[in-house]
């Protein structure tokens, strides 16, 4: 069977590194043909790690998608208000689309790209990448065999991990709402997704609380300049310090973080960036604005609750997870990759430790292309773990969230959704 055919549009740290390596390893499976980046650099790089003809390398997406079609599918991993138009011209032209969450910042965004996908009978998968990883899809397994009875109620941890606070929060790409998303749905959209799937039935209640407090210039030490590498008198004690996070840290995360700060990751290249760069800034002298804390409480039709919280200020990363049955319970941790199922009857509980590697979202990066290439080979005909429409749910649990937390009131999905709805109706209704 011959390969599928896809292009890249956003050749950087997800489309590049997380997604795209697939094809290196899966060559008779899928197949880059194109590759769209402002970037001339990452443009060049990518074109040749797979072996792309110089005419298909483009500096926009539009030089790309306003030309004829030229791949079977097409990866959009740009950042997030950079998704809608590109996946709608994609659409059109008749190509699947794998999508880096979260689709839109815009909830009416959200509900146009859901109908073009079904309109045009197209794969539209949302990198809901939890789903695919053997650790929340064994979880969800053991639920489905009834052995921990009915489903009460779920406690779910998101542990950001400080420093990837730092990275990606306050001194990075979504350090500001405006600019990317809240934080909620830049970081979490994944776990409501998750919650929705665990629980199988539609949120009706959603209630929020949190807010920035640690990464303002409120707290900076006495004496801090604006940049770290400008004679900072507390670099040694400083969990943030610039060049501890990038130059000293030597595990597989390091070198991720490397490429994002520099597209020269030597030493000298990441130090270079580090000096007037964003990702030399002192945390506590950003322009970030989203929040490094934040709880949700969720309420299920069939009565099952949620209490969800995510914080910047864990050591670990990954996800921890508690689900509460009428006969049982399951206790997780994502870092750990174990998973304990405890039985009320027996009062025994099983332990079962995982052998995924924690790299590439615990193997769900690599199982969704995987997935990806079965559905477009299918021509959409098949079915994958989620699609467009529960993407679409998931999302707007967490534009809720933001909302309730905002508003410091509890919303009520049905009625927050019909409103949706009536405004993308007129929105859709032609002028006068």
């Amino acid at each position: 069977m011959k390969p599928i055919t896809a292009a890249l549009i956003g050749a950087g740290q997800r489309g590049a590194g997380a997604y795209a390596p697939y094809a290196l390893n899966h060559a008779e499976e899928i197949r880059f043909v194109a590759v769209a980046d402002a970037d001339p650099e990452r443009r060049e790089r990518f074109g040749q790690t797979h072996g792309i003809a110089e005419s298909n390398a483009f500096s926009s997406w539009e030089h790309l998608l306003n030309g004829p079609k030229i791949a079977d599918a097409v990866l959009i991993c740009t950042q997030d208000k950079m998704h809608f138009e590109p996946t709608l011209r994609a659409l059109e032209q008749g190509y699947h689309v794998l999508l880096e969450k979260p689709m839109s910042p815009d909830p009416l965004e959200c509900f146009i790209m859901g109908e073009y996908a079904e309109k045009h009978n197209r794969v539209l998968s949302i990198c809901h990448v939890l789903r695919y990883t053997d650790f929340f899809a064994l979880i969800k397994k053991i639920l489905s065999e009834g052995r921990i009875g009915e489903l009460v109620s779920i406690t779910h941890t998101e542990n950001v991990e400080h420093r990837h606070q730092a990275h990606s929060f306050v001194r990075g790409n979504w350090n500001k709402s405006e600019v990317s998303s809240p934080m909620i749905l830049a970081k979490s959209c994944h776990d409501m997704d998750i919650l929705q799937w665990l629980v199988e039935e539609d949120c009706t209640k959603v209630s929020s609380f949190g807010s920035l407090m640690h990464f303002r210039k409120e707290s900076a030490p006495e004496g801090a300049p604006p940049r770290c590498l400008d004679g900072c008198p507390v670099q040694i004690t400083c969990p943030y310090y610039a060049p501890r996070m990038y130059i000293e840290r030597d595990d597989w995360v390091g070198a991720v973080l490397r490429s994002v700060v520099s597209n020269d990751p030597s030493d000298e290249g990441v130090l270079n960036a580090l000096k007037d760069g964003p990702y030399g800034r002192c945390v506590y002298h950003c322009d970030n604005d989203v929040v490094d804390h934040q709880v949700v409480n969720l309420e299920f039709e069939n009565g099952v609750t949620v209490a969800f919280t995510m914080s910047a200020f864990t050591f670990e990363g990954g996800r921890s997870v508690k689900l509460m049955g009428t006969r049982g319970q399951i206790r997780a941790d994502m870092d750990r990759n174990v998973i304990e199922v405890t039985s009320f009857v027996t009062r025994e509980t099983e332990t079962i430790n995982l052998e995924t590697d924690a790299a590439g979202h615990g193997g769900g990066d690599t199982n969704i292309m995987r997935d990806f290439v079965r559905l477009v080979r299918s021509d959409g005909k098949e079915k994958g773990r989620t699609g467009a429409r529960e993407s679409v749910q998931s999302h707007l649990i967490a534009f809720a969230a933001e909302k309730s937390r905002v508003e410091g009131r509890t919303i009520s999905m049905p009625e927050y959704i019909k409103g949706l709805k009536q405004e993308a109706q007129l929105e859709q209704q032609p002028d006068g």
